[in-house]
């Protein structure tokens, strides 16, 4: 039974629409700096996915029914069509979208992941994120100082302490941290098996691991109009090291698969 609701989202510009999906742990200020880019030129629509930023919580979470929460949030702006651009995560559910929807994904760029199942990389940032003491916390610093014991990397942990919201009552997650914990296993898993035709971009940050010779299988399994494009000196967040590269990448594909 589908879970499917619609996800929160913004639409900045006007043409056609290209759809931007942030990765685990992201919201849609993520990829904002391409949406501003394509803004110019394009109807950009930025979603929070299922239990991230402000969009609903839900005791379930796997790719097929954050494809579905995206055709209905799609039906709720009118789009019939768009380009799908994904950052990890979300360039799963972009290829989960368009193996489910062939007929709605004008193109799909998958940045920095493949259709594959990932061993869980992530597990320990969810049990880091679980053990903090939201109670202990009166200020962002507060919670960044018990969250170092756990991770080490500063830039990690704002990226992170960014889904903390305050109230009169203190600070919560915008995160459903128990459902990312409990179905982590579908979200680290593999899209679904299928077949679309129309074109897809792999970009690859050239210090990633997450792309690999051994997933070629996998991918022409699923696609047929594949290109893939490197970018060199970055890793998994190649969008935020390399912004304008991205960015560039991202435009001129989705300017080359656009409908005149």
């Amino acid at each position: 039974m589908s879970t499917a609701q619609i996800l929160n989202y913004e639409v900045i510009g006007h043409g056609q629409p290209v759809v931007l999906l942030h990765g685990l742990f992201g919201d849609l200020d993520n990829l904002k700096g391409l949406g501003r880019d394509l803004s110019e030129d394009y109807q950009v629509v930025l979603v929070d996915a299922r239990n991230h930023g402000d969009s609903f919580h839900s005791d379930h979470m796997n790719y097929r029914d954050m494809a579905q929460d995206l055709a209905a949030t799609l039906d709720d702006i009118g789009v019939e069509q768009a380009h799908i651009v994904g950052h990890s995560m979300g360039g799963k559910i972009a290829m989960e979208f368009a193996l489910t929807y062939p007929e709605r994904a004008l193109s799909v760029i998958a940045a920095d992941i493949a259709p594959v199942a990932y061993d869980p990389k992530h597990r320990h940032i969810l049990d880091a994120l679980q053990q903090l003491d939201l109670g202990q916390v009166k200020t962002r610093t507060d919670a960044d100082k018990q969250l170092a014991k756990f991770i080490e990397t500063k830039g990690v942990r704002q990226f992170l302490l960014k889904n903390l919201r305050r109230d009169d009552n203190g600070y919560s997650w915008r995160l459903n941290l128990d459902t990312l914990s409990q179905c982590y296993g579908e979200i680290s898993g593999a899209v679904r098996s299928g077949q679309y035709d129309g074109p897809i971009l792999f970009i690859k940050g050239g210090d990633s691991n997450y792309l690999q010779s051994e997933h070629e299988s996998a991918i022409r399994e699923r696609f047929r109009d594949i290109d893939m494009k490197i970018i060199e000196g970055t890793g998994h967040w190649l969008h935020a090291e390399k912004p304008r590269v991205f960015n560039r990448l991202a435009r001129s594909f989705v300017e080359n698969h656009s409908r005149t």
